[in-house]
């Protein structure tokens, strides 16, 4: 029996982000509550990763307001693992930081199929397997809200299906996913937040189109 987690929610409320001067986006506005998900999608550069970014708390909002309720694991490119470590220990590290044990590294290594690799120093992994080293200290973090960005990204089919599996156990025991991708991952129900370059403003008095 899946244990549930407790209900977490995410909502952005005309949210702007603006990098290095430019406006990526403007006006956001979602709200996402237990066992939902939604895919942020748009071409290279739009801002996905920054959305991303800003749901965790990492980047300043620019403007509008995000509130989150619950703890947060988020998957980027970094794998964010000790190169030197064994897995297994590498993984534990994060895990007693977010107040977790062994039971549950454990348990995230069995889910994304590396559970033979766990002596095996995080450096000699492929790429496929620190991305499902990745996905599995997101899974031992035990962590309501799941942010994602590209999770699919050097994944063979069988391990994109563990990915999926494995989103679909942690929405069933009420836990969110705010996923941005190019691929298909098995969330065919989620809502779709499609970013775009904001269009051009007139008004020289507001260049950011954010209002007084």
């Amino acid at each position: 029996m899946t244990a549930l987690l407790p209900a977490p929610a995410l909502a952005f409320d005309g949210v702007a982000c603006v990098r290095g001067g430019r406006v990526l986006f403007r006006g956001l506005d979602f709200a996402l509550g237990s066992g939902a998900a939604a895919l942020v999608t748009g071409p290279n550069g739009v801002g996905k990763s920054s959305l991303l970014r800003l749901a965790a708390g990492l980047l300043p909002v620019f403007a509008g307001r995000v509130d989150r309720t619950g703890t947060v694991a988020l998957a980027d490119e970094r794998t964010a693992l000790d190169p030197a470590l064994p897995l297994a220990e590498a993984l534990l590290f994060w895990s007693r930081i977010d107040g977790g044990t062994g039971g549950r590294v454990t348990a995230a290594m069995g889910r994304m199929d590396l559970a033979h690799l766990a002596e095996i120093p995080v450096r000699m992994l492929s790429t496929g397997q620190r991305k499902r080293a990745t996905l599995a200290r997101v899974i031992a973090a035990a962590a309501p809200i799941w942010l994602l960005d590209e999770p699919a990204n050097g994944l063979d089919a069988a391990s994109r299906a563990l990915l999926a599996e494995a989103m679909a156990e942690h929405r069933r025991a009420g836990g969110l996913i705010l996923a941005a991708t190019h691929q298909d991952i098995g969330l065919d129900d989620a809502i779709e937040l499609p970013l775009a370059p904001p269009p051009p403003l007139a008004d020289d008095a507001d260049p950011l189109g954010l209002g007084a």
